[in-house]
């Protein structure tokens, strides 16, 4: 029996090491979409080292997951999302995660389907946009700002095909998850895809899009951030992490691989 026990008890000691031994302070665990945003911090990666910090990334192929494991501990950030969204997420979760900075833009652009061009659309052609919250309002800006359609402009970034007040080619907007736009092609005239989706689809907004947000407008609200939980942000190895995303070596990355469908914000 007493062998016994001295066994259990060195096992138990051996636990609380291991247990003792898990991520240390200098390594960062980050959520991201996998494109262009897990590709980005790749580069990041390199930067972080030569500061003596690790980062472990864990990829996404969804919007929600990333927040869900931010706010419950198992992530340090994640990098996937614009503020409008984040706002919405922690509104409707009772969340309080917060944007830590402002890395990169990615334009929303209407993508040709069986139509090739806005001049030919046709009367009651159908177009799909994301259905959620933010995004489908941003997508419907963008119809909006080519002369398709009208919104209610109380809607604001709550804007849903129920806020549409005129219409006058008789459009049927098509409400579809975000990922499955590019995917929808095939199927629909247009399509206005996320610049994610878009990218991961093999498409670049720069030159595949008919129609792109600019910049400066509605888009600029849409910088994709570094999400962290409240409380987190003076972090040090969080703070070299902004560094890192914002360094001359990313932002090199960025224009030179994405050639316009990833925009610096910094």
């Amino acid at each position: 029996m007493k062998k016994l026990l001295s066994i259990l008890l060195v096992a138990t000691l051996s636990l609380s090491l291991l247990a003792g031994c898990g991520k240390s302070k200098n390594t960062i665990v980050v959520g991201a979409s996998p494109t262009p945003h897990a590709e980005i911090l790749k580069v990041a990666q390199g930067v972080l080292e030569k500061q003596g910090y690790k980062m472990e990334i864990k990829e996404f192929s969804d919007y929600i997951q990333p927040n869900v494991a931010l706010a419950d501990g198992t992530l340090d950030a994640n990098y996937f999302q614009h503020f409008p969204y984040l706002e919405d997420y922690n509104a409707e979760n009772g969340t309080d995660l917060i944007s830590m900075a402002a890395i990169h833009y990615e334009p929303f652009g209407i993508y040709p389907g069986k139509t090739t061009s806005l001049a030919k659309l046709r009367d009651g052609a159908t177009i799909s946009v994301p259905n959620d919250t933010t995004n489908e309002a941003r997508a419907l800006a963008l119809l909006e700002d080519q002369g398709l359609i009208t919104i209610d402009p109380d809607a604001g970034l709550k804007a849903t095909v129920q806020d549409i007040i005129d219409n006058p080619h008789g459009l049927k907007i098509q409400e579809i998850e975000a990922a499955q736009l590019a995917r929808s092609l095939q199927d629909v005239d247009l399509a206005v895809i996320n610049g994610n989706y878009a990218i991961q689809a093999g498409l670049n907004a720069a030159s595949d899009a008919i129609a792109i947000e600019g910049k400066d407008s509605l888009g600029a609200t849409f910088a994709n951030i570094l999400a962290v939980r409240n409380g987190d942000e003076n972090r040090e190895e969080l703070k070299a992490l902004v560094a890192a995303l914002q360094s001359d070596e990313v932002r090199a990355y960025i224009e030179e691989t994405f050639q316009g469908a990833v925009v610096p914000m910094f």
